[in-house]
Parts: C-alpha cells; sequence; structure tokens
C-alpha cells in the first residue's frame, strides 16, 4: 500500500525557509500571498493487510524516526 506523510514545522515555529519564498514572491509581485510555511512530503510503499494497519504503521515511522515531534507534525494518508 502506499502511504503518504506530509511533515510541517508546528505553528509558533519559526519557518525561514518560508519566510525567504514569501519574501521573494512579495519582490515578483505576488503581493496576494499572506504566509508560506515549508514542510516535505514522504511517501511509503508498504505491506500491510489494510488500510489501516498502513496507516498505524505509517504513524509509527513518523513518530519514532521521520517527524521530529518537538517541532513538527504530521498527517498520514492511505494513498492506495
Amino acid at each position: 500500500m502506499k502511504v503518504r506523510l506530509v511533515i510541517m514545522l508546528k505553528q509558533g515555529v519559526l519557518d525561514p525557509q518560508g519566510k525567504a519564498i514569501h519574501n521573494a514572491l512579495h519582490n515578483l509581485s505576488f503581493d496576494e500571498v499572506n504566509e508560506v510555511r515549508v514542510g516535505r512530503v514522504i511517501d511509503l510503499q508498504l505491506q500491510a493487510s489494510s488500510p489501516e494497519q498502513a496507516k498505524e504503521k505509517a504513524i509509527k515511522m513518523g513518530t519514532e524516526l521521520l517527524a521530529n515531534g518537538v517541532i513538527e507534525d504530521f498527517e498520514v494518508e492511505v494513498l492506495s
């Protein structure tokens, strides 16, 4: 099964890369952009007997290794 983790900095954690992109967009006259947050996406192909089991495994992976729980939150989506 294919599972996607979307990892983002928690609200309140400074995002210097997002700020740099925000400033660059404004310099290019994209003034409608109010905020930019940068994260990452990890796609995993897992062996699992059900979508629920795949999601449980991905949550465990995200909690134990893939996301820094102090400064990052993540969401898991089972794609297939």
